[in-house]
């Protein structure tokens, strides 16, 4: 069996406070810059760890929401968001330039993230804000609108599928409303994971099995089993000649 390195990422910096134990388990991580959570001492803090441990540093930007964590779509103006979005960036960028850091990536968070992904007008507002980071790579999902306007504006990307989330057979995220949402048991999370890296497909809760590519697997930090995931995966993984980048 031919042996396959991929990415593991994390959404961190979140204020659940396990970037410690994280941190050393993965390959990059995700940042939030104050949007959904966080601010600059957070921010600060987990460059520090993630460096310390080698793990390529993105910034986690989302809707100005902390109230609902980033995760319902809020009524904003176009320039409203664009102005949140680039303030994120900058905070965190000069942050992390302070560290002597370097930016990997962005990866949108939560309602933003799965918006752009299929409503084409938000998707091109989220580029236009980012415009000036368009040499840095953006994290997002196969086949989506994101990932069809990245591709004809000419940005870098890479990819992403979700380990500890079912899908719907849009390739959609399950929403977080419904129970089988998010997968907690480390067991279920390593055969959905080897699934998507081996096959290129994932198992839909349909009962269907789909095509997907992705060149980085997300297990989010706040989901309760995130530790005993990541714990798993390391042991597990190299036995199905898969390996975790550093």
């Amino acid at each position: 069996m031919k042996k396959i390195i991929v990415d593991i990422n994390c959404d961190v910096g979140e204020g659940v406070g396990n970037e410690i134990d994280l941190l050393p388990l993965i390959s990059s991580c995700n940042i939030a810059c104050g949007g959904h959570a966080g601010d600059k001492k957070s921010m600060a803090d987990v460059i520090r760890l993630a460096m310390n441990n080698q793990v390529k540093i993105g910034a986690h930007p989302s809707y100005p929401d902390k109230e609902n964590f980033g995760r319902v779509v809020m009524n904003i103006s176009s320039r409203e968001l664009i102005l949140s979005l680039n303030e994120q960036l900058s905070i965190f960028v000069k942050i992390l330039e302070q560290q002597k850091g370097v930016l990997n990536h962005i990866k949108p968070h939560g309602a933003l993230y799965n918006k752009i992904a299929e409503d084409e007008n938000l998707a091109n507002l989220f580029l236009d804000a980012i415009e000036n980071y368009k040499n840095i790579p953006i994290y997002l999902p196969y086949q989506s609108q994101i990932h069809e306007l990245a591709i004809k504006r000419g940005f870098k990307f890479h990819l992403e599928a979700f380990a500890d989330r079912n899908y719907t057979s849009s390739l959609k995220l399950v929403s977080r409303s419904l129970e089988n949402a998010v997968i907690h048991e480390p067991k279920l999370v390593l055969q959905h994971l080897v699934k998507m890296i081996r096959e290129e497909a994932v198992d839909t809760i349909e009962g269907l099995s789909r095509k997907i590519k992705a060149h980085t697997f997300c297990v989010h930090g706040d989901t309760p089993t995130a530790l005993q995931i990541l714990m798993y995966l390391s042991q597990e993984l190299p036995k199905n000649q898969i390996e975790i980048s550093k």
